[in-house]
């Protein structure tokens, strides 16, 4: 099976993770590794907020999918659009690890330690709301490039730490690293973050049989929600919504919140359901959010981010 995948150290890692769990089914077909270069590595230059379209990790790889120059893909579920091309089909998503930010300080505080005016690296819109939200003086800068570049530039010492996906430190064996696991009561993660999907051609029965075995349903039921939540607020991986579902006790719980760029104006919700219906739990939660003035704080955030361009 050739298995197509961005370039990026952590891409590399989640494949090579694929490629290992299809190894140990019995049967199961070798795999190889297809690296493919995305339009989100191609630009570098540019916020991703400022980048026309959506998909700018996975496009081009879903292209080779269709096209079937490659038989599966593997992504980080974060950066996955929630409605995929027309012919393509989530064929598992693998048990979660972390979906909590952490962060990484250069003098070692927590993020409540941090200097007045600290400078902050993300990427990410979600990060920089909920950071000014917590801490208004802090200055948060955009900063783009993969998770070892990153941290090489904050070693460098213009800036006083970076906020990153806790499960991609792990993963790449830096979670040593991390000064602050942040909290969820503070910062909620994106829709899907710390979980890993493989995404195949919906008429492909013969992989679709082979990677269903590594299917973890929770994880699946859980980002299905906060998934369906983000498309209902018509929201892509880069707008400020962050989402985190999980399972207790049998029922889904759901948990998100919509918060403009500066930090001043939020709206929060939070809902529960049948752990069979998420589509129900994140409609529930998503109307909350509505009601209380997401679809204004969304409107205009885009209005900033298109003004920009």
């Amino acid at each position: 099976m050739r298995l197509g995948t961005r370039g990026s150290e952590l891409a590399l890692w989640q494949s090579r993770h694929v490629a290992e769990l299809l190894a140990r089914l019995p049967g199961a077909p070798p795999v190889e590794l297809v690296p493919i270069r995305t339009s989100g590595d191609a630009i570098t230059d540019a916020p991703l907020s400022q980048i026309e379209g959506r998909a700018f990790f996975t496009k081009e790889i879903e292209d080779a999918l269709l096209a079937g120059e490659i038989d599966l893909a593997v992504h980080s579920l974060k950066d996955l659009a929630t409605e995929l091309p027309a012919g393509l089909t989530l064929g598992a998503i693998l048990e979660r690890a972390d979906p909590r930010d952490a962060l990484i300080a250069r003098r070692g505080d927590g993020y409540e330690g941090l200097p007045v005016g600290a400078r902050i690296g993300t990427s990410s819109l979600r990060r920089r709301a909920l950071l000014h939200r917590w801490r208004p003086d802090v200055a948060v800068v955009d900063m783009r490039g993969n998770v070892p570049t990153r941290v090489a530039r904050l070693d460098a010492g213009d800036l006083d730490g970076i906020v990153l996906a806790a499960a991609g430190l792990e993963r790449l064996g830096l979670g040593h690293r991390v000064t602050e696991l942040l909290p969820t009561t503070r910062v909620l993660p994106a829709a899907g973050q710390g979980a890993i999907a493989v995404e195949i051609r919906e008429d492909d029965a013969a992989t679709r049989s082979v990677v269903a075995l590594l299917d973890h349903d929770s994880t699946r039921a859980a980002t299905f929600a906060e998934r369906a939540l983000l498309g209902r607020l018509e929201g892509g991986c880069q707008v400020p919504v962050g989402a985190l579902a999980e399972v207790r006790e049998g029922r889904l719980h759901l948990a998100a919140v919509v918060c403009s760029l500066d930090g001043r104006r939020i709206a929060e919700a939070t809902g529960e359901g049948d752990l069979a219906a998420p589509a129900r739990v994140a409609e529930t939660v998503a109307e909350a959010l509505l009601r209380t003035g997401a679809g204004a704080i969304l409107a205009s955030v885009r209005g900033t981010t298109t003004a920009a361009t």
